[in-house]
């Protein structure tokens, strides 16, 4: 510590601009050795596909620094685990010790994160918290994976652990672990993983020595205190230029399987005063009788990850959490109290109320806008492997890439990371393969699927798979936006829904929709599944002709949705050599009859639209788009309710913006 500087608002620092750049980017630094030891021994291929996150906080449990590739929602709750343990521990922590944690109830996410904090002593004193969080395959429960659509309470979604000690004064406490993994399917992966997030923490301590080594346990503990009030600054700064006032907004989780018909409503409230970002999510439904539901720590890192994502300049620590701020009402969809299932939250409520962040965004920082993003969603298998006899347990855990919404200048990014966890990386099939008797069979962009507009969604892709030699073995899929489907703002259309299939184009077809478990599955069973494009922005009918015609070639669009969607008309010459060419005169005519009808389209009677889809007369698509009709895929029923509930939204996204 050199000098004092004075920096925004009159606030006095104690470290001179070089030292603080130097040990703000070493806090970094030291996450992300964390995060480089996790990937590099860790059992789980989940883990390895970088389901997981990394965390320094302070004495206090507030985070310092996370890491560059962490998982939005997993760092939004860290420090509310490491606060859990020092409420739950307080005087009684001590060097050596090390904790566990996947509680949703008390911070956490749900209970297949799993986090390991290990306190930092510096000469008897706490000075700081290093934490790991992973995503185990399996934590015990009902279902291979620990995602059962059906369960109501917690106790069928596996194993939850308050905040417990398994490492005392440098003790690995076996029996404890051995009570826990025993509990899980494949216990001796379980118990890779944890060792190897105990050693992940382990160099994060190591780092932080080699720092204080360095400059000193003073400047250290400054640092952290320094790093935290920047982010604040600059926060507050930034709110200091942005207009005061409130916006709000819906989005909707499909359904309460014990409801039936009807959209299930977020309420996203939004207020900005002159230092404050204030959220209220009053009016959102209560929790439904499945595990889409959120508790209060992953509904309260949804607002951050929503609002971060428009303020890429500044860092994430606890100094933004300060400055951004919920109400979150109990009992409901985004705070559901134990025991109540929130297993599935992230793809229930944490999305949507990220969609929903982006949207009121979008109308402040029009320049940043960017449309509803594709759903994480997540299909397992699991039971016994049988190619060599062994009758070893397998997990194929596997989520997709999918489509971003469009933004204000451009189409949204194809096949990427859910926003959920942009860090995420897609499985390789090769890798999937050989640890599991599954054999990928399709992996591809599917071409329609992003949501129409002067900017389009990016696409998502179909992926799909056949079981070889197993046994005794079943099937969980833990996803949405079958109902609600993604949308477009400024006038942009919709993409397509989502949903999981057995058996396609067999006779034993069958559609299995977006949430289920435990659905026997055989060798030689086949199953696919799409992932969405996200919707568009801006009015489809104001897209640049030549950008229909590229999306053409590239087979993004097809000719017929080119037309359709954006009124384009568009004659093939030869696809091989792909010469393609507009016909300029009935795109003139094309466009002209969307604009005189597509109102209309809106306020068409549903059930006659359900007639006409039955005829062949339309197709989902346009069902979706044209006329913003839901419907059960399953019995190929309009659902009257949601649909409703829907073109409401249509009405607020996309007609409000239209000519």
């Amino acid at each position: 510590m050199t000098r004092t500087q004075i920096t925004h608002d009159e606030t006095i620092t104690s470290l001179d601009p070089v030292t603080f750049e130097v040990l703000k980017n070493g806090f970094i630094n030291l996450v992300d050795q964390m995060a480089e030891q996790m990937l590099r021994t860790c059992y789980s291929f989940v883990i390895y596909n970088r389901d997981f996150s990394c965390a320094l906080c302070d004495a206090e449990g507030n985070t310092v620094m996370q890491g560059t590739q962490d998982i939005s929602v997993h760092v939004g709750t860290l420090h509310l685990t490491a606060k859990a343990v020092l409420e739950d521990f307080g005087d009684d922590i001590h060097p050596g010790d090390i904790f566990l944690v996947n509680d949703p109830y008390r911070g956490g996410t749900h209970f297949n994160d799993t986090r390991v904090v290990l306190p930092v002593f510096y000469e008897d004193k706490l000075i700081a918290l290093m934490q790991t969080n992973g995503h185990w395959a399996d934590v015990g429960g009902s279902n291979p994976g620990s995602f059962d659509i059906t369960a109501k309470e917690h106790y069928g979604e596996g194993v939850r652990i308050p905040p417990i000690r398994i490492v005392s004064k440098g003790k690995f406490l076996k029996d404890v672990v051995n009570v826990l993994a025993m509990n899980m399917r494949i216990p001796e992966e379980r118990i890779g993983d944890l060792r190897s997030q105990i050693e992940a923490a382990k160099v994060g301590q190591t780092q932080l020595f080699e720092i204080i080594k360095k400059y000193g346990i003073d400047t250290t503990l400054t640092a952290f205190k320094e790093v935290q009030d920047y982010v604040e600054r600059l926060t507050r700064a930034k709110i200091k230029t942005l207009p005061k006032g409130t916006w709000e907004t819906v989005d909707y989780i499909d359904m309460d399987p014990e409801l039936g018909d009807g959209l299930i409503p977020i309420h996203v409230k939004m207020t900005i005063t002159d230092d404050e970002i204030l959220y209220d999510l009053s009016g959102s439904h209560p929790y439904i009788s499945c595990f889409l539901n959120s508790g209060f720590g992953a509904a309260l890192s949804g607002t951050y990850a929503g609002t971060k994502t428009f303020f890429p300049e500044i860092p994430l620590n606890s100094g933004f959490y300060r400055v951004v701020k919920a109400h979150l009402p109990e009992n409901s969809v985004v705070n559901a109290p134990s025991p109540i299932a929130v297993t599935g939250y992230c793809s229930g409520s944490f999305e949507k109320i990220m969609n929903a962040c982006f949207e009121l965004w979008s109308n402040i920082m029009p320049e940043r806008a960017i449309a509803c993003s594709f759903n994480l969603e997540y299909l397992l298998i699991g039971g016994t492997d049988k190619r060599k006899d062994l009758d070893d347990y397998f997990m194929w855990y596997d989520w997709m890439a999918g489509g971003h919404g469009g933004r204000i200048d451009r189409d949204g990014a194809n096949t990427t990371s859910p926003v959920f966890g942009v860090g995420l990386s897609v499985q390789p099939c090769e890798g999937q393969e050989r640890l599991s008797p599954v054999i990928t069979t399709k992996h591809e962009i599917i071409t329609d699927s992003a949501g129409p507009g002067k900017y389009r969604g990016g696409c998502g892709i179909e992926k799909g798979g056949i079981l070889t030699n197993v046994k005794n073995t079943v099937m969980s899929y833990c996803c949405d936006r079958s109902r609600s489907v993604t949308w477009g703002i400024f006038g942009g259309l919709p993409s397509i829904p989502h949903g999981a299939w057995l058996n396609p184009g067999k006779d034993d077809e069958q559609f299995l929709g977006t949430i289920f478990s435990n659905v026997a599955v055989k060798s030689g069973d086949s199953f696919t599944r799409p992932s969405a494009g996200g919707g568009g922005l801006g009015d489809p009918l104001e897209r640049d002709l030549y950008a229909v015609l590229e999306d053409v070639i590239d087979e993004y669009v097809s000719i017929e949705r080119a037309r359709k969607d954006y009124g384009v008309v568009i004659k093939e010459i030869n696809r091989k050599l792909d010469l393609f060419e507009i016909d300029y005169e009935g795109t003139k005519l094309e466009r002209e009859f969307i604009r005189k009808n597509r109102k209309k389209w809106l306020e068409a009677d549903p059930l006659e639209v359900e007639r006409h889809y039955l005829n062949g007369e339309v197709d989902k698509l346009d069902v979706i788009r044209r006329f913003g009709v839901i419907m059960d895929y399953s019995t190929n029923k309009v659902l009257l309710k949601s649909t409703e509930q829907y073109r409401e939204s249509m009405r607020k996204r996309s007609l409000a913006y239209w000519n």
